[in-house]
């Protein structure tokens, strides 16, 4: 299995604002195209977490030809950039948030509950696997499983 490609955004601009977006795939030799503006444009308007097809859904409110696998690209390419991440929130399909608000997610088994959970929560696990296994874990990508307090 192949290392995935670190973000090249740490230093390449805000990824903070649709405008800001767009300079860092410029930067980075990208194009600025009319369905990847509409799908950064819905990411930034709804914020939370939605899947692509969420996320076709809403662009094809204001551009219906734009397909699916198009939308899935532009994912792809924004995530190698560093401005969104993708997580994985149990039994469903990815979903995916603005890497500027990233943090860590627990899911609820017995009724499905999604908590989001501060970056600091993670900094000794993360910490305590790097010292122990030398592992680097990435607490964004997936979600800590378990039961909420309402079902206890």
């Amino acid at each position: 299995m192949s290392k995935p490609q670190s973000p090249v955004v740490a230093d390449s601009g805000d990824a903070t604002t649709v405008e800001g977006v767009l300079e860092i795939v410029r930067k980075q030799g990208g194009r600025i195209t009319s369905s990847r503006r509409l799908l950064l444009r819905a990411l930034f308007d709804s914020k939370g977490h939605h899947t692509a097809e969420d996320l076709a859904a809403e662009v094809q409110k204001q551009a219906p030809d734009i397909h699916l696998s198009t939308i899935y690209r532009n994912l792809d390419e924004l995530e190698r950039l560093g401005v969104i991440v993708h997580a994985h929130l149990g039994h469903g399909p990815a979903t995916y948030h603005l890497a500027a608000s990233a943090h860590g997610h627990f899911v609820c088994e017995e009724c499905g509950k999604m908590t989001e959970a501060p970056d600091l929560l993670f900094r000794g696990l993360a910490k305590e696997a790097k010292a122990q296994f030398g592992f680097t874990i990435d607490p964004h990508h997936f979600a800590m499983l378990g039961r909420c307090a309402d079902c206890s």
